[in-house]
């Protein structure tokens, strides 16, 4: 793995920048041949407003449809560049779908990425066959059979810890599956929306989606709480067909 730049070259300003999205007609966070991403259209913006090639690092890479209210990024610019309106200059070009939320100079060694100690994301469901509120259709998972929350938790509460995650990650070559997941639990809020919250301290391609598809066959009768574990500790992975969609998935922080 090549070494993470900690401080910008001579010359040059490393400016952190949060971020949300609604990724639904994005083939995700990447940079991807003849395919529309976040990063490609924020890169464009910020090299047109600043004349020269921007490159973005993020704090994590979201999925094709998944969204974001709480990514970070930071680039480095020529330190003549002026900060005072670049978030309002980014958000006249950029389409609606996509707002910075902030702009400043990043302080010491920051890393958008390998600074992060911890991630977080939200999926949400409307089970029971309810229907979705149309205004809400972008980021809500409708799911036909009713989920019990006391065994969505039951099931999740088992995967909490440090783990290979092997059984509920898409592999990637040279990428490690170990992870410490710090947070996996569910309510149903007041407007009857079952909420995940997942905490880690950074996510294998494609996990919370696989977590959130193996806790629902839980909560629906079709395993019991120890088939989540005892896949965990086989390393087997669950079938593709049990991973949720991107629409409910939402990453809404990012600690340092």
């Amino acid at each position: 793995m090549t070494e993470p730049t900690l401080y910008p070259e001579s010359g040059f300003l490393r400016v952190r920048i949060d971020l949300s999205y609604d990724g639904t007609n994005y083939s995700g966070w990447a940079r991807q041949p003849d395919q529309r991403t976040v990063q490609e259209e924020i890169e464009n913006a910020l090299s047109t407003i600043t004349q020269s090639p921007i490159e973005t690092i993020v704090a994590g890479r979201t999925d094709a449809g998944v969204h974001a209210t709480g990514q970070v990024i930071h680039v480095d610019v020529l330190e003549s560049t002026s900060l005072d309106d670049l978030a309002f200059k980014l958000n006249r070009m950029l389409d609606e779908d996509i707002r910075i939320n902030k702009v400043a100079v990043a302080t010491g060694a920051f890393h958008a990425r390998f600074s992060a100690t911890r991630r977080y994301y939200r999926y949400k469901i409307m089970d029971g066959n309810d229907p979705v509120p149309p205004i809400n259709r972008f980021d809500i998972t409708p799911w036909y059979r009713t989920l019990d929350v006391d065994l969505l938790n039951a099931a999740s509460a088992l995967l909490v810890g440090e783990h290979d995650f092997a059984a509920y990650c898409k592999f990637r070559e040279g990428s490690t599956t170990v992870r410490n997941l710090v947070r996996f639990d569910w309510v149903r809020n007041s407007e009857g929306i079952v909420v995940a919250h997942v905490a880690a301290d950074s996510f294998c391609y494609s996990m919370v989606r696989n977590l959130v598809g193996a806790a629902v066959c839980v909560a629906e009768g079709r395993f019991g709480p120890d088939w989540i574990q005892a896949t965990l500790l086989n390393k087997e992975r669950i079938s593709d067909s049990l991973v949720f969609p991107s629409r409910g998935l939402t990453l809404y922080q990012v600690d340092y």
